[in-house]
């Protein structure tokens, strides 16, 4: 009599659905890898407000918090309140020479912890409403919250004053805000007019450009690049800094460059809040001298 046939058991289902899981996984890591060869992301995108700055930068303080890290993407406006998450500027006494505020936490007290970003705890742009006249200084404080500085505040017309600060909470907590309030200098104001788009800018003797195409809804690349045998310097922790200031409400952005010079150039990211005329003002210093380059940007 003939042996029976062996039969193979049916393949058990916990057996088939882990391979069926396996392969699953498999093919989102390669979907990913492909995706990422397809689109490369910026090393600056995802970047946390308050995170510290990637190794490497040259600075001897805290990764700036204005939009994100050493090289954010910034996209966000600020500087269009007096007020915001529970914070407040309350204006001093001002006059052409000095101004002085004090900025007060949810509690109504004067808030005296701020956190250092950029060797700084806190950043000032003074500029008139017509967009010229720009300053970058850095106030000091007083033991009771006060803060001043000495600002060349002249021209008559309405000028703007963006109090850029991180406050630290009595738990650590930091909050990056950018506070603005407006300076009236009386007189008879004659605004000037925006110079008209350029990729250029004169500076000392030197042609400072710039590469890139900012758009709304996509973070750009921008390349500044400063002409002469001396090298770019350090300033504030960061190669360059961008100011970005939109005609009509002077909306406001600062961003900060990638910890490391591109091809000689300066690199930053950037998505244009919205259509409109910018004006956008690069700090750096060379040889000991901090200089701005100012250029205007039409966003279609």
């Amino acid at each position: 009599m003939a042996e029976p046939t062996p039969t193979t058991p049916p393949p058990d289902p916990g057996v088939k659905l882990g391979f069926f899981i396996g392969g699953l996984v498999l093919a989102l890591i390669a979907g990913f890898a492909l995706a990422k060869l397809i689109n490369p992301v910026s090393p600056t995108a995802g970047a946390q407000t308050g995170a510290p700055a990637p190794s490497g930068v040259p600075s001897t303080g805290d990764g700036h918090n204005h939009a994100g890290p050493a090289a954010a993407a910034g996209t966000d406006v600020g500087g269009l309140s007096i007020s915001s998450t529970g914070y407040t500027l309350i204006p001093g006494p001002f006059n052409a020479g000095q101004l002085s505020f004090v900025i007060k936490g949810p509690d109504g007290k004067p808030m005296t912890k701020f956190a250092v970003v950029h060797e700084k705890e806190l950043h000032l742009i003074v500029v008139r409403r017509d967009l010229s006249g720009y300053q970058h200084v850095h106030p000091t404080m007083a033991a009771d919250g006060t803060w001043s500085v000495p600002v060349s505040i002249s021209q008559p017309g309405m000028w703007r004053a963006f109090a850029d600060f991180t406050v630290l909470s009595p738990a650590g907590a930091q909050t990056a805000l950018t506070l603005g309030y407006d300076l009236p200098v009386p007189g008879d104001y004659q605004p000037k007019a925006i110079a008209a788009a350029a990729r250029e800018s004169q500076v000392d003797g030197q042609t400072v450009t710039y590469e890139g195409t900012p758009m709304v809804g996509a973070t750009s690349p921008l390349l500044f690049r400063v002409p002469g045998s001396a090298p770019l310097e350090p300033y504030l922790g960061s190669f360059g800094h961008l100011v970005v200031l939109r005609e009509g409400d002077l909306a406001y952005v600062h961003v900060h460059p990638e910890p490391q010079l591109v091809g000689g150039a300066v690199k930053f990211w950037l998505s244009a809040p919205s259509p409109g005329t910018y004006r956008m003002f690069f700090d750096y210093q060379v040889a000991g001298k901090v200089r701005t380059a100012e250029f205007t940007l039409k966003v279609g």
